[in-house]
């Protein structure tokens, strides 16, 4: 696994920085991706810009529009982001289409096989299940989404109770807003409580909610 060149410092460990590639489509839920995109950046910066390197990734360079018309510019498309630690992958109305796109399909898969963390937020759990990576584990999803993630995946384990649960090294959340609470979750389980609570305090979110 690469990383970056800058090292950070947390109880007594000095770790690489990290990559963090959020994916984006068309309809694309905006908290989806920008709730997450604000956790790790945030972290970083109260840190002296050490911790994570976060980037938005699509299929090419091309302006998105996501849910309700907000236009963004991509960092990286497929073929040029860098090495990618922590993949992200935003939920959404896109995700329908998203899951007749080979090119994405197979993108993610072969990303998923070198990151150290691979997250879903909301219905971008759809493209987890239909790669088949959500077979016989526990995950979260959108509440209006479940019914038709088991039908992707009837041999997954639905965890309708919980904002976030992890299988492995796939992390899945459930609906919108609860992507923040996983990207806080991950975190602190890569810095420690410091380091989460520093970053809730300058945003002003509860953690203990």
């Amino acid at each position: 696994m690469k990383y970056g060149t800058a090292k950070s410092f947390e109880k007594g460990i000095y770790k690489m920085k990290r990559n963090v590639a959020i994916l984006i489509f068309k309809e694309a839920e905006v908290l989806d991706f920008a709730g997450p995109f604000e956790v790790f950046s945030v972290a970083s910066e109260v840190h002296g810009f050490e911790l994570f390197n976060v980037f938005t990734i699509a299929k090419s360079r091309e302006p998105v529009i996501a849910v309700n018309g907000l236009s963004v510019n991509p960092d990286y498309d497929f073929s040029s982001a860098p090495d990618i630690d922590i993949l992200i992958i935003a939920g959404g109305n896109g995700t329908r289409a998203l899951q007749q796109d080979k090119t994405t399909l197979q993108w993610i898969k072969k990303t998923h096989e070198s990151t150290a963390y691979t997250l879903s937020i909301c219905s971008g759990s759809r493209l987890l299940a239909i790669l088949g990576l959500l077979d016989n584990r526990p995950y979260c999803t959108h509440h209006q989404v479940y019914e038709h993630l088991q039908q992707l995946v009837p041999t997954g384990l639905p965890q309708r109770d919980k904002r976030y649960v992890n299988s492995g090294k796939i992390f899945t959340s459930g609906g919108i807003s609860a992507g923040i609470d996983l990207s806080f979750h991950i975190v602190r389980l890569l810095h420690g409580d410091t380091v989460a609570n520093s970053t809730a305090k300058y945003m002003e979110y509860n953690l203990d909610r």
